[in-house]
């Protein structure tokens, strides 16, 4: 194996703990009956990007694409 193969997988490795890890953060998508009443059109649904659960989701998409790149790159056993 060479050196670059070796880092490309330790990189994976942290890749997916750190994915776990930020998807095990981030709150549950379902909100009951509180979804049929409309309560979704408050303060913090509607900046919910700026507020940490947006980051979380913004940095969830983000691990998972460099996931998808290194399993790609690993993949076309150029290394």
């Amino acid at each position: 194996m060479s050196g670059i193969r070796i880092a490309l997988s330790i990189l994976v490795i942290i890749v997916s703990i750190v994915l776990t890890t930020v998807i095990l953060m981030q709150e549950g998508k379902s909100q009951g009956l509180g979804a049929l009443q409309g309560t979704q059109d408050t303060y913090w649904g509607k900046n919910k990007g700026r507020s940490a659960e947006g980051f979380l989701v913004k940095f969830t998409i983000g691990l998972v694409v460099l996931f998808f790149l290194l399993a790609i790159i690993m993949n076309t056993q150029l290394f």
